[in-house]
């Protein structure tokens, strides 16, 4: 059972979107540095289509996505809960953050919008820097996946 501990309102981890972050605990990476290790337990609610519809009851006029974020205890879980998502607010986006190096097969990409895949690794950085080995995916009309991390890259320079 997918269990979250926390959620809210961001701006920059889906590039151009207003996102509902759910932040998911149990996460089975542990990658070391990781920012959200407060994740890795297994703690938190249940996280259900009751919980969803609960969370955008309160947010849905002020968001364009929502985003499960760290970890993947349970993939066909996530997968679940996007086809909910994708069937019952059909004007939101769906995003995923998986720590793993590949997608999993119980994914089917027609639910997401954006993928996230990649453990966290120190010295190689996180979305933001180029050396990064995680991947921001968007989801083609084909089901093919478009890497849009670069678009990350760009923040980091200063004007003026």
């Amino acid at each position: 059972m997918l269990k979250y501990v926390n959620a809210g309102i961001v701006f920059q981890e889906i590039p151009d979107e207003v996102t509902l972050s759910i932040n998911l605990s149990n996460c089975p990476c542990r990658c070391p540095g990781c920012h959200s290790s407060y994740l890795w337990g297994d703690v938190g609610k249940p996280l259900t289509p009751v919980a969803l519809d609960e969370f955008l009851a309160k947010y849905a006029s002020d968001i364009t996505c929502v985003c499960f974020m760290g970890g993947d205890s349970d993939p066909a879980a996530v997968n679940g809960l996007a086809g909910y998502l994708r069937q019952r607010y059909p004007q939101l986006k769906v995003a995923w953050y998986s720590g793993r190096t590949i997608l999993s097969p119980a994914i089917c990409r027609s639910r997401f919008d954006y993928i996230k895949i990649g453990p966290y690794i120190r010295h190689l950085g996180g979305l933001r820097q180029p050396t990064t080995n995680q991947r921001l995916y968007r989801i083609g009309t084909a089901d093919e996946l478009i890497d849009i991390t670069s678009r990350f890259w760009n923040r980091n320079r200063r004007i003026g």
